[in-house]
């Protein structure tokens, strides 16, 4: 500020301080009356504005998170041997499980009805 404003305000403060002085006690009981009712019909209507404005862009935001945390998969970190950690533990899961089509003996799946009957009588030979 530059020293032509502080005067400035030096005046208004001095213009307003001997108005505030020179006003009768009924108008300044009016004057504080009036200002009363406009701060409490302020409070009273500006709360739930104040609320809708507030809540209208927090739940936006709150939306627009959920979307995007429901959208976003981060990816799994990868192991030591260059994996990701997805595909050591599949992996580890299919070890074991009898191997695909793909990879199996041809063999095995001509004598299906052998290994079927293998696994049932096993199963009562373990009992005797």
């Amino acid at each position: 500020m530059n020293s032509s404003d502080k005067q400035f305000q030096q005046r208004v403060r001095a213009l307003y301080q001997e108005a505030t002085q020179s006003i009768d006690p009924v108008t300044a009981g009016r004057l504080r009356a009036a200002r009363r009712t406009a701060l409490e019909a302020a409070t009273a209507h500006a709360s739930p504005h104040h609320r809708a404005r507030v809540l209208l862009p927090v739940g936006a935001l709150a939306a627009v998170a959920l979307a995007a945390l429901m959208i976003w998969q981060p990816s799994p970190a990868p192991q030591r041997d260059g994996k990701p950690q997805g595909v050591a533990v599949a992996e580890q899961e299919n070890e074991y499980l009898p191997p695909g089509a793909d990879k199996a003996d041809p063999g095995l799946y001509q004598n299906l009805d052998f290994y079927s009957w293998l696994a049932a009588n096993d199963g009562s030979q373990a009992k005797r």
